[in-house]
């Protein structure tokens, strides 16, 4: 469906609001849930600078957001489902919302835990942290839901003006505050935070989350990446930092730089072991093409294969999902 690409753009959208927009959502979603317009709408830079705002509210009454955003999206969700039959509604959801639920909720997560790491100073100030983010609507990363009642009628057009026009929100009785969407946004091809090279996700007050294939990883470890040397990678403690090292420097480029021997060769190819403190070993085949490239060479490829493997033939074998016995290729390729 066109409209899912679109709320699939809108949940990735980066740049700055329009406020205008946005403000007329707002108050466009107050009066569908019967309330009155709030009395005053401020401006964060990001979530982060949201929550500071909310922290330090004054006389912004009780949080609406159950009459805002809740309830209203229960209620169109029952009127579909009596509308549509179960089924009806299993096959709306699954070519709407289901196709954009993953990635949004995992950044929303990632969203809350970053604003999280940010502002509580102290473990126990987390808490009263993740109670405010508990009262945010979600804006842009309430695509997934949105899309699936795009063109159901209007119950839900505010939130979804809104959506379309700014971030995360957090409405009160008499005041609503509305955050800035991303300025940067860089995932990878399966909707991770990626990106070796700076924030993978950041706002314009400065407000930024690292990762590198879906993984938190701080600032100066990125930093760190384009002078990595072997030596630096074994001597890396944490388990999972010290694999991002050798996805980013290359499994091959360790080996051979690394003086690594192999541990057993066939006809099939060389296999490897990179023996790792406090984590399974990594293992890898190493394998010759036997078609020549234009210019007559060779390509050699590098195949991670599961730790148990104890010969070439069987790391090879199991790419394929045979076991070695099984694997008895007519042409190396």
């Amino acid at each position: 469906m066109q409209h899912v690409n679109s709320w699939r753009d809108v949940a990735a959208a980066t740049g700055a609001a329009d406020r205008t927009a946005a403000e007329e959502g707002v108050r466009r979603a107050y009066r569908a849930a019967g309330l009155a317009e709030p009395e005053r709408i401020l401006w964060a830079g990001s979530p982060r600078a949201a929550v500071e705002i909310v922290e330090k509210l004054t006389d912004a009454g009780r949080s609406v957001r159950e009459e805002v955003r809740t309830r209203p999206w229960a209620e169109e969700r029952r009127r579909t489902h009596d509308e549509l039959g179960p089924a009806g509604w299993s096959a709306l959801w699954s070519a709407t919302g289901a196709r954009l639920w993953e990635t949004t909720a995992a950044l929303a997560e990632r969203i809350r835990a970053g604003v999280v790491a940010d502002l509580a100073s102290r473990p126990e100030d987390e808490g009263a942290i993740r109670l405010l983010l508990l009262d945010a609507v979600l804006g842009q990363h309430d695509a997934a839901w949105l899309a699936a009642f795009d063109g159901r009628g209007d119950r839900l057009a505010g939130l979804g003006e809104v959506a379309r026009n700014a971030g995360w929100w957090w409405p009160y009785e008499h005041a609503a505050v509305i955050s800035e969407r991303p300025a940067v946004l860089h995932r990878d091809e399966a909707g991770r935070l990626d990106h070796g090279d700076g924030p993978a996700l950041s706002w314009a007050d400065g407000f930024a989350l690292h990762a590198w294939r879906g993984m938190p990883v701080p600032a100066e470890f990125l930093a760190e990446l384009a002078s990595l040397t072997p030596a630096r990678i074994r001597e890396e403690e944490n388990a999972e930092l010290r694999r991002v090292m050798l996805e980013y420097y290359g499994y091959d480029r360790y080996l051979t730089e690394s003086g690594a021997e192999p541990v057993h060769r066939d006809e099939t190819g060389v296999l490897w072991r990179i023996a790792l403190d406090g984590d399974e070993d990594v293992v890898m085949v190493e394998v010759v093409n036997s078609t020549a490239e234009p210019d007559g060479t060779y390509r050699t490829y590098w195949l991670r294969v599961p730790p148990s493997t104890s010969t070439a033939k069987d790391g090879v074998a199991w790419t394929f999902g045979l076991d070695g016995a099984a694997y008895s290729p007519l042409r190396q390729t």
